[in-house]
């Protein structure tokens, strides 16, 4: 008997989608779209921020979704809304609060992708607004360099670059990578990965930035085309969402 380690053929499989599989990518992202427009009429001021994750869940599983992570948390003007678990999301929101959640959770048919926004409940800084247009610019740069056969440890390197040329931290998380049928799945864009950029990947770029006083990011889901990234499968403006 002959064992042969297949991983890596195996990942390189599931990292192109078929036809099928892109349509059902697409049902995904309509469908955490309709969750954030559901969230936006639902969030006020008295709600704890589990019960804004708990509603962007229940509103999923209303439309064919099946399990997902829900994380973020909610601050007061001045302080930075981070990611937080469900077990740290206890505070109560006031006006004027910012609140920031990242949704990763399943379509129907059971393909993953990521959306986050940050909510505001009422007028939003503008050293948040400045944040946001920034993250907006990384992403696009990401995209600019996501080519068929790019390396992502370059990816990587060239992220980092724009980040520093404008005053703002390296990445040291998992800013981008492929998904499917697992929430995180190659390639990975970091240092380390081997597998290069190809037509057929979904993959999810999402940038953030973090200070004492603000945090936000821009989160999406992108098809690899022959020629890069097509169109962003999320529809939701790339924008602090000001309620």
């Amino acid at each position: 008997m002959r064992f042969v380690d297949a991983t890596d053929m195996v990942d390189h499989i599931k990292a192109i989608k078929s036809a099928d599989e892109i349509e059902a990518i697409g049902r995904m992202a309509a469908m955490q779209d309709e969750v954030l427009q559901a969230l936006a009429r639902h969030i006020r001021p008295g709600m704890k921020d589990f019960e804004v994750a708990a509603y962007a869940q229940y509103a999923g599983q209303l439309r064919g979704s099946e399990q997902g992570l829900f994380i973020g948390s909610s601050s007061p003007a001045g302080r930075a809304a981070m990611y937080k678990p469900r077990h740290q999301q206890g505070r109560e929101m006031r006006e004027g609060d910012a609140f920031t959640l990242l949704i990763e959770n399943n379509g129907p048919g059971g393909y993953y992708g990521e959306l986050a926004r940050t909510f505001v409940l009422g007028k939003a800084s503008q050293e948040l607004l400045d944040t946001m247009a920034l993250l907006v610019e990384a992403q696009r740069h990401t995209l600019d360099h996501l080519k068929p056969g790019a390396m992502p440890a370059d990816i990587l390197a060239a992220h980092n670059a724009f980040m520093r040329a404008r005053g703002m931290r390296e990445e040291t998380r998992l800013y981008a990578h492929g998904q499917g049928y697992d929430m995180v799945e190659r390639p990975l864009i970091r240092e380390d990965e081997t597998m290069p950029i190809a037509a057929g990947m979904n993959i999810v770029v999402h940038p953030g930035h973090a200070t004492a006083s603000v945090f936000t990011t821009v989160c999406d889901n992108y098809i690899i085309g022959p020629d890069g990234p097509g169109e962003c499968l999320h529809k939701t403006p790339k924008t602090v969402i000001e309620l």
